[in-house]
């Protein structure tokens, strides 16, 4: 969630975080599981240095991630990756071309958290590379539905934390934002509006937390949100479920704007 790029060196130290941006919360997987090496083919690894995030690939030359996302002329995009850090033949590695960060982000708000990044180059879509389809139009999604969300991050609350070299996945499920807000959970501070989506489990265990912001929230079968935020510093605590950017109208007819702009 909102804590854009982790350092790899916690995960050797265990000890410390590297936040980019000050004072944001952060996402990664709580209650997950190890997926299948390469069966997520969409999910991208960007990385600047030993700072990370999450992204998706939605056309050979185009990732989506979150707009917190700090990137740098240096950050990579690595496709077909499972573990952060051995060689896989499967990798491939991208510089980034451009970045189109959504015009109205707002930081104290989170509305418009996502990001367009144009990639230099074409990956070469593969088993282990393949992009994610876009839905059509927005498709709004009830409360209970079970969704799906995978990263890199963080995996446990202890200190000191505990991080995943390999791509993890877990379920969470759609919460009334009516819950997310009321005085239990967020009380309004931010507010979720109807451009996110509040996800989780009502009793805890099952988030994402820091180091899997920009990775893609799937319901149903269908690319419903990006990762964006939760509570600082309490991953998977039952009164601050993950908060999603949804891709509503507004946002899908901006990134094919977007995209169509460029080429």
């Amino acid at each position: 969630m909102d804590v854009p790029l982790i350092s790899f060196g916690s995960l050797l130290s265990g000890v410390t975080f590297l936040l980019l941006i000050p004072g944001d919360s952060c996402v990664d997987i709580i209650g997950g599981n190890e997926v299948y090496p390469h069966s997520r083919p969409y999910m991208a690894l960007i990385s600047q240095g030993k700072n990370f995030c999450g992204g998706a690939l939605i056309q050979e030359d185009w990732v989506i991630t979150a707009a917190h996302c700090a990137i740098k002329g240096s950050t990579k995009v690595i496709l077909g990756a499972h573990s952060k850090s051995k060689r896989e033949p499967e990798k491939q590695i991208m510089t980034i071309k451009k970045e189109f960060p959504y015009p109205c982000y707002d930081r104290i708000t989170r509305e418009g958290d996502l990001k367009l990044l144009q990639l230099n180059g074409k990956a070469k879509l593969t088993e282990a590379v393949k992009a994610l389809k876009l839905p059509p139009n927005e498709k709004p999604v009830k409360h209970g539905t079970l969704c799906h969300t995978a990263g890199w991050g963080r995996i446990t609350n202890n200190n000191p934390p505990k991080y995943t070299d390999t791509l993890r996945e877990v379920n969470v499920t759609v919460i009334d934002r009516k819950i997310c807000n009321d005085k239990n959970h967020y009380n309004l501070n931010p507010y979720i509006g109807p451009n996110m989506i509040c996800a989780g489990n009502l009793y805890g265990g099952k988030d994402t937390c820091y180091g899997d912001s920009g990775g893609p929230l799937i319901c149903q079968g269908t690319f419903i949100g990006i990762t964006s935020f939760g509570l600082p510093g309490k991953c998977g605590v039952p009164q601050g479920p993950g908060i999603y950017t949804f891709l509503t109208t507004k946002y899908l007819n901006w990134i094919k704007q977007t995209i169509k702009g460029v080429v």
